[in-house]
C-alpha cells in the first residue's frame, strides 16, 4: 500500500507510455460539464448585480485559468502523484490569492498519502489520533488567521478521509465528542473567562443563536438573505431584484450568491445549481468506487468532502438554518482561490476516473487473452 500512488497502468507492466493499440479513456464528461455550467452560472449571477463589473472579468479569467488547471491536474496526477480583520490572502498583480483555499487539496493529498503509508504500521486508534493531529496543525493556523469557515472544511476532510479508510466507529465517535466539546469551549467557556479566541466569528455564532437580541447585528444580513430568497418565489424576480442589487445583502457575490441566485431566478434557479451540485457528488462517489486503488479513493473522498461540507455550509447560511461562517459556494462565489482550488481539485478527480477506466479496460483485455 505504501506504493499507492496513482501511476500510468503501463508502469505497472514495462514501463512503456500507452501505445496505439493501448485502451485509453476520456474525462468523466458529466462531471467536466457541470463544473463549466457552475462557472457560467456565476458569471451570470455576478454580471447581473450593479456592481463594479471588473469582478465579472476577474472571475472570467479564473475560470478559464481553473479549466486549464484542471485539465493540467489531469495531464501530470494521472501519471505522477505520489468581513472580519483578518490577514487571509495574498495580493499579487491585482489579484488576490487565499492561501487556505489552496491548503485544502494539499490536505487532502498529503492526508491520503499518509494513511495508505501508515495503514498498515499502525492500530486504527493510533491511526486515527495521527491523523487528526496532522490535519489540527493547518486548521489551528488558519483558525488563527482567523477563519473559521475553512478550518471546518480541513476538519470534514480528515474526518472523511479517516472514514474511508475504515475507521472504526467508535473511533469516529469520539472525535464527534470531542470537536463537540471544543466548539462549546471556544463559543461558550472561554469568553467566560475574558479570553475572545475567534472573535467575529463568535459574535456571528452567538448572533444567530440569539438573532431577536441586536436585529442590527451579524444577524442582519442574514435575515436580509433569507428575504431575498423568499422574495424570489418560484421563478425569481429577473433584473427587478431589490435585496441583492440594493446592497441590503452583504457579501452577495461571496458568502451569500445563493440568495442573489435565489432572488433573481427564484426556487427554479436555485434547484437548477443544486442539481449540478447533487450530480458533481454522484460522479465523485462512483469515482470512490471506481478508483484502483486506496490512494485515489481517498483523494476522491476528500474531495467530495470538501465540495459538499461548502455547499451545505453556504447554501444553510443563505436560507438562515447555520450561522454565518464565511465559506463560499464553489465555482459560483466571486473569488479566484476558491475557484482554482476547486478545478484542481476536479481534476485529481478526473486523474482517478481516467486511470481507473484505463486500469479496468487492461484487465477486461487481460483476462480475453
Amino acid at each position: 500500500m505504501a506504493g499507492g500512488a496513482i501511476t500510468s497502468p503501463s508502469q505497472g507492466r514495462d514501463a512503456m507510455p500507452l501505445g496505439p493499440r493501448e485502451p485509453r479513456a476520456w474525462i468523466d464528461p458529466i462531471l467536466a460539464l457541470c463544473a463549466i455550467a457552475l462557472g457560467g452560472c456565476s458569471l451570470v449571477v455576478i454580471g447581473g448585480l450593479p456592481r463594479d463589473h471588473s469582478q465579472m472579468l476577474h472571475q472570467a479569467a479564473y475560470l478559464g485559468v481553473g479549466v486549464i488547471l484542471m485539465i493540467v491536474a489531469v495531464i501530470g496526477a494521472g501519471h505522477a502523484i505520489s468581513g472580519t480583520n483578518s490577514t487571509r490572502s495574498i495580493t499579487f498583480g491585482g489579484f488576490s490569492f487565499q492561501a487556505s483555499e489552496f491548503g485544502k487539496v494539499l490536505l487532502i493529498v498529503f492526508l491520503a498519502g499518509f494513511v495508505v503509508d501508515s495503514s498498515r504500521k499502525t492500530s486504527g486508534r493510533e491511526l486515527v489520533a495521527r491523523v487528526m493531529l496532522l490535519a489540527l496543525v493547518p486548521t489551528m493556523l488558519v483558525i488563527a488567521e482567523p477563519d473559521l469557515g475553512s478550518s471546518l472544511v480541513y476538519v470534514a476532510v480528515a474526518i472523511t478521509i479517516l472514514y474511508i479508510a475504515g475507521a472504526a466507529w467508535q473511533h469516529l465517535a469520539a472525535l464527534a465528542v470531542l470537536g463537540v466539546a471544543a466548539f462549546v469551549v471556544v463559543v461558550a467557556v472561554l469568553p467566560a473567562l475574558g479570553v475572545h479566541a475567534l472573535n467575529t466569528e463568535v459574535s456571528r455564532i452567538t448572533a444567530f443563536l440569539h438573532p431577536s437580541a441586536n436585529p442590527r447585528s451579524a444577524s442582519w444580513q442574514q435575515h436580509q438573505s433569507t428575504i431575498a430568497i423568499g422574495a424570489g418565489q418560484k421563478l425569481g424576480r429577473g433584473a427587478a431584484t431589490s435585496q441583492t442589487s440594493l446592497g441590503l445583502v452583504d457579501e452577495p457575490t461571496t458568502d451569500f450568491v445563493f440568495a442573489s441566485i435565489g432572488e433573481r431566478f427564484g426556487f427554479v434557479g436555485a434547484a437548477f445549481v443544486l442539481s449540478l451540485y447533487a450530480l458533481i457528488i454522484w460522479r465523485t462517489l462512483r469515482i470512490i468506487a471506481a478508483a484502483k486503488n486506496l490512494f485515489g479513493a481517498l483523494i476522491a473522498a476528500g474531495v467530495v468532502a470538501m465540495l459538499l461540507f461548502q455547499v451545505f455550509v453556504n447554501v444553510g447560511v443563505a436560507v438562515g438554518i447555520l450561522p454565518v461562517t464565511g465559506i463560499t459556494l464553489p465555482l459560483v462565489s466571486y473569488g479566484g482561490s476558491s475557484v482554482l482550488t476547486t478545478f484542481l481539485a476536479l481534476g485529481l478527480l478526473q486523474s482517478i476516473h481516467v486511470q481507473a477506466r484505463v486500469a479496468a479496460a487492461l484487465k477486461g483485455r487481460v483476462l480475453s487473452i
